[in-house]
C-alpha cells in the first residue's frame, strides 16, 4: 500500500562503488530492529491513504522537474552564498569573504561543485565567467584542467573511493565504541575534518555491532572554555549566516562519507482559500504575528499541542489510535471558521481526534515540514553507518532548515518527548511514537515516488529510526557547533574590514585554505583584565569585574546578584527581578556578548570570560533578564 499512496517517501542512494558497504550497514541495523513492531507504521500509512482517497481533488501530485547537469551545482553555490563564483554581477562581492573561513574539506567541497559546473558550461559551449582554477590558484590551462578532471578524480575523492573499495569486507554496521558508557560528541572541530581523520586511520577498527536495536548511546558535548551555544543564543543577524555554513559543511561531510547530497527542486506552492490547514508556514506565522507579535510557532499548532499535553498524555495509544476521519474533517472545518474568533471548544474534542488533527496539520502543509529540498537528505541519514556521524549530519540539517520549520519541528519534538516520558500510562514508547510519526514527516503528496521495488520495509524502518534519533537527541541537534560559531566570528571580522577583492587576493586567500595545517592565531593576552559589565535595563550603574583564568559567566552573575542586594544599587526596573523575599533570583539573569565580531550572543554560564575577551576584545557585556519561555514561542 505504501507504493500506491499519494504521499511518497524519498531517499538518497549512496554513490557507487561505495554503495555496497553502506547498504550492508543499513541492512545490519535494520535487521536488528526486526523485533520492534512496524505495525504502527503501516497502519498509519493506511490511514493516510484512506484520508487521501476520500479527498481526491485535494491530493493531486505536484510536478517536480528534473535538474539538468550543472543546474544543481549552480543552485548549490547560490544557496551557499557563493553566487559571485558563477559570475553574477549583481551579487555582493563581500560574499567572497566566506571563502576565507572554510576548512580544507569544506574548500574541497566547493571546488568539486565548481569543477562540475564548469564542465557542464563547457559542454554547452558557454564559457564560464571565472575559471575554477583561477579561483583556487591551480596553474593549469582550461583545456588541460578539464581533461585531467574528467580522466582522474580529485585526490580527496580518489582516496575516498580507493579506501572504501579496499574496506568492503570490514564491519560497517551500526557501531558502539564504548557500549554502556557516555561518549564525547566533539563540536570544536568540523565534522568533515573529523571524518577525514577517521578515513586516514583504521576506520571503525574497534567497533562492535549494535545488537540491541532499541539501545541508544548517550553522548556528551564537552564544554570548552567558550561554553556551548544553543539555537536561539545567537542574534537573528548571525543565525542567518549559519545555514550557509552548515550547507557547505554538510556537503563536505557527505563527500568524505561517499554520499551524493542531492536536493529536490522546490515546487511552486498552490494557493488555498483556507486559513489554517494547507497553508504555508510563513503565511501562517505572518497572520499569527498580527494577533500576537513575535510568534515563532503557528498558534494552531500551539493550541493542538497544549490540548494534548493537558488531557492526552495519559491516553493509551495516543497518536497511534486513529480518531474518526469524519469527525476530524468536521473539526477541521470548525477550526477554519472559529479558531481565530476564540469560539472553538477544545474541551469537547476527543483526544484521539486532536492527535488526528495534529498529524493532519503536518501532512497538509503545502511543503514538507523538513522541506522539499532537504527531505531526501533527512531520509538518507539512515544510510550513514556510524551513529555519531548520523547525528552530525542531522545536526547540520536542522541548522539548514528555515527558521519557521526549525521552530515548528522543535515544538513538535518536545511534545513527542513528553509522550514518551509517559509511556507507562499511554503505552507509547520511543519506537512506537517514531513509527507513527515517520509517515507524517517523510511522506508527502507533493513529491514523486522514488521507492525501489522491495525496499519499502528497509526505508520505512530507516525513516522511523531517523525520527527516533530526532526525538531522543533533540538537545544535541539544537546545538550550534563551536566551529560554526568561530566561522561566524571570522565572517563578521572580515565583513567589517570591507575588503575590495580582486582575483589576485582571492587566489592568495584560497591558497591559505589548502595549507597542510591551518594556522591558528593565539592571542597572547594579559593573564588578568578589569572590564565593565552593563545592565542598563536594570541598573544605572555598571559592574566592574576583575577577570582571571578562572572567572566564568556564572561567577559574574553571582557577583552582580550580591552587589545588587548588599550595596543598594539604583534599580531602574524591578518587574520580575525581585523575589518575594526581596532577593534577586540569579537564574533569572543572563549575560550577553554584544558587538565586536558577533551580533549578540547569550553566553553559557560556564564560559570563561578572559578567554572570550581575548577572542572578542571589542564586545560589550550586558546583563539582561531571562525571558524564561517554556518553549521556543
Amino acid at each position: 500500500s505504501a507504493r500506491h499512496c499519494p504521499w511518497k517517501m524519498n531517499q538518497l542512494p549512496p554513490k557507487s562503488p561505495v554503495a555496497s558497504p553502506v547498504s550492508e550497514s543499513t541492512n545490519s541495523r535494520v535487521e536488528a530492529l526486526d523485533n520492534l513492531s512496524m505495525d504502527s507504521f503501516w497502519l498509519e500509512v493506511e490511514n493516510i491513504k484512506q484520508s487521501a482517497e476520500a479527498e481526491q481533488e485535494e491530493c493531486s501530485l505536484a510536478d517536480v522537474k528534473t535538474q539538468e547537469e550543472g543546474e544543481a551545482e549552480a543552485e548549490w553555490l547560490q544557496d551557499a552564498g557563493l553566487s559571485e563564483l558563477l559570475g553574477d554581477p549583481a551579487s555582493d562581492k563581500d560574499n567572497l569573504v566566506l571563502l576565507s573561513t572554510l576548512t580544507k574539506t569544506q574548500a574541497a567541497a566547493v571546488q568539486r561543485r565548481l569543477d562540475t559546473y564548469s564542465r557542464s558550461r563547457r559542454r554547452k559551449n558557454k564559457h564560464p565567467v571565472r575559471d575554477v582554477r583561477d579561483i583556487f590558484g591551480v596553474a593549469s590551462s582550461e583545456d588541460t584542467a578539464a581533461e585531467k578532471e574528467e580522466s582522474s578524480p580529485d585526490p580527496l575523492w580518489h582516496n575516498l573511493r580507493t579506501s572504501n573499495t579496499q574496506r568492503k569486507t570490514q564491519d560497517y554496521s551500526c557501531t558502539v565504541r564504548n557500549p554502556g558508557k557516555e561518549e564525547v560528541f566533539n563540536m570544536d572541530v568540523a565534522y568533515s575534518e573529523q571524518a577525514a581523520v577517521l578515513l586516514k586511520g583504521s576506520f571503525l577498527s574497534e567497533s562492535r555491532k549494535l545488537k540491541d536495536g532499541n539501545a541508544l548511546i548517550r553522548f556528551k558535548i564537552p564544554k570548552g572554555r567558550l561554553g556551548v551555544t544553543r539555537i536561539g543564543d545567537l542574534s537573528a543577524q548571525d543565525m542567518k549566516k549559519i545555514p550557509t555554513l552548515a550547507l557547505i559543511e554538510l556537503t563536505a561531510l557527505c563527500d568524505i562519507l561517499g554520499f551524493e547530497l542531492k536536493r529536490n527542486k522546490a515546487a511552486k506552492l498552490k494557493t488555498t482559500e483556507k486559513r489554517l490547514f494547507g497553508v504555508p508556514l510563513n503565511t501562517l506565522l505572518e497572520n499569527d504575528q498580527k494577533l500576537l507579535p513575535n510568534t515563532k510557532v503557528p498558534l494552531l499548532l500551539q493550541a493542538l499541542l497544549s490540548c494534548l499535553e493537558k488531557r492526552g498524555l495519559e491516553t493509551e495509544g495516543i497518536l497511534r489510535v486513529s480518531g474518526s476521519q469524519t469527525r476530524i474533517k468536521s473539526l477541521e472545518q470548525k477550526l477554519e471558521r472559529d479558531f481565530y474568533s476564540g469560539l472553538f471548544r477544545w474541551d469537547e474534542v476527543h483526544q484521539n481526534d486532536v492527535s488526528g488533527l495534529l498529524k493532519r496539520f503536518i501532512r497538509e502543509l503545502p511543503a514538507p515540514l523538513l522541506t522539499a529540498e532537504y527531505l531526501p537528505a533527512f531520509a538518507a541519514v539512515q544510510n550513514i553507518p556510524d551513529l555519531k556521524q548520523r547525528l552530525q549530519a542531522l545536526n547540520l540539517l536542522v541548522l539548514i532548515l528555515p527558521e519557521p520549520n526549525r521552530n515548528t519541528l522543535k515544538a513538535l519534538l518536545e511534545f513527542l518527548s513528553k509522550v514518551v516520558a509517559r509511556e507507562n500510562n499511554n503505552k507509547m514508547n520511543l519506537w512506537n511514537v517514531s513509527t507513527v510519526m515517520a509517515p507524517n514527516l517523510f511522506m508527502h503528496k507533493g513529491l514523486p515516488n522514488k521507492i525501489p521495488e522491495g525496499k519499502e520495509k528497509q526505508l520505512a524502518e530507516g525513516a522511523a529510526d531517523v525520527v527516533r534519533m530526532m526525538i531522543h537527541y533533540q538537545d544535541l541537534l539544537w546545538t550550534v557547533s563551536s566551529f560554526l560559531v568561530a566561522q561566524v566570528r571570522k565572517l563578521n571580522e572580515s565583513n567589517s574590514k570591507r575588503y575590495q577583492f580582486c582575483d589576485k587576493r582571492i587566489k592568495n586567500l584560497l591558497r591559505k585554505i589548502h595549507a597542510d595545517k591551518d594556522k591558528v592565531e593565539k592571542n597572547q593576552g594579559e593573564p588578568s583584565k578589569i572590564v565593565k559589565v552593563h545592565a542598563s535595563l536594570l541598573l544605572k550603574d555598571s559592574l566592574e569585574v576583575h577577570l582571571n583564568n578562572a572567572t566564568r559567566v556564572a561567577d559574574v552573575l553571582r557577583q552582580f546578584q550580591k552587589n545588587l542586594c548588599q550595596n543598594g544599587w539604583n534599580i531602574v526596573n524591578t518587574v520580575n527581578l525581585l523575589k518575594c523575599n526581596n532577593s534577586v533570583e540569579c537564574t533569572n539573569l543572563l549575560l550577553y556578548e554584544v558587538g565586536g565580531n558577533i551580533g549578540e550572543h547569550c553566553l553559557d554560564p560556564d564560559t570563561y570570560l578572559l578567554d572570550l575577551y581575548h577572542i572578542n576584545p571589542h564586545a560589550e557585556w550586558i546583563i539582561k533578564q531571562n525571558p524564561s519561555y517554556p518553549r521556543m514561542f
